[in-house]
């Protein structure tokens, strides 16, 4: 643990901080094995190139990382000063959220769980 006073601490914790322009969203209705899929296609790419790849993938969650990806931008825009057209992907990922559980009939009165899965996705950019 660290010495000194409450403020010190403070003031350590703080200057440690990840200024990286990034977006997150919690709580997406969508698998991370499937939010995954979408990730890996656009990491490393600059930022036009990624959503030029998210407007045309074909998978639900594509729509739902392009939102991410968008507020990434705006946010390494507005409050860090950048220009899009030097941002590119240095990281992007998926971590497990909570799992609804739901029953579904079945015959001769089983009942079946359904896992509806959400994700926490975070995207995180840098200029070149």
């Amino acid at each position: 643990m660290a010495k000194g006073h409450r403020s010190q601490i403070k003031r350590e914790r703080n200057a440690n901080k990840d200024t990286r322009p990034s977006a997150k969203i919690s709580y997406a209705r969508i698998s991370v094995q499937k939010a995954c899929f979408v990730l890996d296609a656009i990491r490393g790419k600059d930022v036009q190139t990624a959503l030029g790849i998210l407007a045309y993938n074909p998978r639900y969650a594509s729509s739902v990382i392009e939102k991410v990806l968008k507020s990434a931008i705006a946010n390494a825009e507005n409050n860090n000063g950048m220009s899009p057209e030097n941002l590119y992907i240095e990281e992007c990922f998926a971590n497990k959220g909570p799992t609804m559980k739901r029953i579904k009939p079945r015959a001769q009165g089983r009942a079946y769980r359904i896992e509806k899965r959400m994700s926490h996705i975070t995207i995180v950019l840098n200029e070149r």
